[in-house]
C-alpha cells in the first residue's frame, strides 16, 4: 500500500448500478423515480461512503429504447429476458468486458492506496444489474445480471473480491433495511 492522501478523505466507496443515481436510463416503462434512487444515495453519503456510478450497460451497448420501441408494452419481465437475451450475444459480452476494464482499475487504484470499498450495489431483477435475482426465461430467477455477473469474474480474475447486494427501486424500505444490514457486517 502507498501511504498517500492523508486528507479528510472518507476512504470507503461503494459501486452503484448506473440507475440508482439516474432513472432516467432504465428500460421504458420501469422508472420508479424521476431521478434517483434518492434513499440509498442519500443513506450511503450520510456514511460518508462515496459513489462510483457504474456505466448502464443496457443503455450502451442496446441504446436508450434498448434496440425495440415498443419494449415497454411488454410485461417487464418478458422485456427484461428479451434484454438480457440481446446482453448475452457475443458482441456485446465483447461490450460489456470493455467496460468492466476501467471498472477494475479504478478498484484496484483505490486498493492500492488503502481505500475500502465496501460493496456493489446492484438491482435486484435487472437482466444486466442483478445480484441476488435478475430475469430471465420471462421470471425472475435467483442469478446475477449479465453486466454484474462479467464485473464480478473480472475482479475476481484480478484478485479482489467485493461483497455485492441487490435492492429493488420499488421497495424503498425493504431496499434501505437490505442496504442498512449489508453495512453493518462490513468490518469498521
Amino acid at each position: 500500500m502507498i501511504p498517500v492522501f492523508e486528507d479528510n478523505r472518507g476512504r470507503k466507496i461503494a459501486l452503484l448500478a448506473h440507475c440508482l443515481l439516474n432513472q432516467n436510463s432504465i428500460s421504458d416503462g420501469t422508472a420508479d423515480f424521476p431521478a434517483q434512487f434518492r434513499e440509498v444515495v442519500d443513506f450511503l453519503m450520510a456514511n460518508n461512503i462515496g459513489l462510483i456510478q457504474l456505466p448502464c450497460p443496457e443503455l450502451t451497448c442496446l441504446g436508450l429504447d434498448r434496440g425495440d420501441p415498443h419494449g415497454g408494452s411488454r410485461e417487464l419481465l418478458e422485456e427484461n429476458s428479451r434484454i438480457r437475451r440481446l446482453l448475452e450475444a457475443p458482441e456485446q459480452k465483447d461490450k460489456l468486458k470493455s467496460l468492466v476494464r476501467p471498472i477494475v482499475y479504478q478498484v484496484e487504484e483505490y486498493g492500492k492506496h488503502g481505500f475500502e470499498i465496501v460493496g456493489l450495489v446492484g438491482i435486484n431483477r435487472s437482466p444486466s444489474c442483478g445480484i441476488e435475482t435478475t430475469s430471465k426465461g420471462d421470471r425472475e430467477v435467483p442469478g446475477n445480471g449479465v453486466f454484474m455477473d462479467v464485473l464480478l469474474r473480472e475482479l475476481a480474475a484480478a484478485g479482489i473480491d467485493i461483497p455485492a447486494v441487490g435492492v429493488k427501486t420499488g421497495r424503498v424500505a425493504e431496499s434501505l433495511t437490505t442496504l442498512k444490514a449489508f453495512l453493518k457486517t462490513r468490518p469498521e
